[in-house]
């Protein structure tokens, strides 16, 4: 590739990874915190990551219990 090639690439790229940064209002909140906006609210799709989950670790449940794993708890 020609050089203004390569550098137009990886300007483009910068921009993209920078333009990703959003500063978000109070007002702007409550449409954040919407039930649509939350990564849990399809049982099916969680059910599905808990398998591969489960697949990957070899282990399952222990979701949402906090604690570091040394038995001090």
């Amino acid at each position: 590739m020609k050089r203004s090639t390569c550098l137009l690439l990886i300007l483009g790229g910068v921009a993209a990874l920078l333009s990703g940064c959003a500063t978000v209002q109070p007002w702007e909140r409550a449409t954040l915190a919407d039930y649509t906006m939350r990564p849990d609210r399809d049982p099916v799709h969680n059910t599905m990551f808990e398998h591969i989950y489960f697949s990957r670790e070899a282990s399952s449940g222990g979701r949402g219990v906090g604690g570091s794993g040394c038995g001090c708890n």
